[in-house]
């Protein structure tokens, strides 16, 4: 693990967006600039088995607790301060706000500085959360006036909520329109799509089966196959598209040329890009 204990610069910090990786041996980050890597390093020590980012706050879910990750100008200084959650298999952002399920049943949003719960008694298993969906082992659930609705579907591994739902599912890929629409067929575990995107539309989204990888609307409005390699586990968006694998790489693509870098982790779970 020696890589990662030093840190790496390739240009300066200035107009760079910040990224977070989450793996079994902790945070990184990462300074980008478009499809160029700028300095990494470790941030944090724990056990990440989630990330997800605000423009206020990065949040790392782990066995214990929602932590805080407090940055600071050195990679290696950050802190983590925690919430009071309690243990945590999924966070997520909604808009300005988290969201966190419990592997015991509880399911709740951050609001003011505190948690507010949704539910003390879920019983699907949560995989995964965007804005106001979580994908579960009995599909797709919308927080809605302040509880859980189930939304359709079953077996989802990942859901998107920005722009058109999606849902990478055991059975195909979908999207929400009227009602769930296979839009490709296989067994689907990542699914993405850029949040500066207007309701009822894709600007571009990534999903990953257990063949293969795909893109939509880079050139066409269309999905296409991807020539990626590597387990990708998790896809965020700024001024590139940013991805990372199961192995600790990082990769980076604007026009569809991916740059690969080794981030000398592995086991990672998620990545999160921190909006502007």
């Amino acid at each position: 693990m020696d890589s990662i204990e030093e840190k790496r610069v390739y240009g300066d910090r200035e107009g760079a967006t910040q990224v977070y990786v989450a793996s079994s041996f902790g945070v990184v980050r990462v300074r980008v600039a478009g499809e160029t890597v700028g300095e990494f390093g470790l941030c944090a020590r724990c056990d990440a088995v989630d990330v997800a980012a605000t423009a206020e706050e990065i949040a790392i879910a782990t066995d214990d607790d929602v932590e805080l990750l407090e940055p600071a100008a050195d990679a290696s200084d950050a802190d983590l301060a925690g919430t009071g959650f309690g243990p945590a298999v999924a966070v997520g952002a909604d808009g300005s706000r988290l969201l966190a399920a419990g592997p015991n049943g509880r399911v709740a949003r951050r609001e003011d500085g505190e948690w507010r719960t949704l539910s003390d008694e879920f019983e699907p298993t949560v995989r995964a959360i965007d804005g106001d969906l979580l994908a579960t082992d009995r599909g797709v659930y919308r927080v809605h006036d302040g509880g859980l609705d189930h939304a359709g579907l079953t077996d989802v591994r990942d859901v998107s909520a920005a722009g058109v739902p999606l849902a990478a599912t055991a059975d195909g890929l979908y999207k929400l329109g009227n009602g769930w629409m296979e839009v490709l067929e296989g067994s689907f575990t990542v699914v993405a799509a850029d949040p500066r995107t207007e309701p009822g539309n894709l600007r571009r989204a990534h999903a990953i089966s257990e063949g293969g990888a795909y893109d939509y609307g880079a050139d066409a409005e269309a999905w296409r196959e991807l020539d990626v390699a590597g387990e990708i586990v998790d896809i965020g968006y700024a001024d590139a598209v940013y991805a990372v694998t199961d192995d600790g790489r990082f990769l980076a693509a604007t026009d569809g040329e991916w740059r690969s870098q080794v981030l000398g982790i592995d086991d990672v779970a998620g990545v999160a890009v921190v909006p502007p």
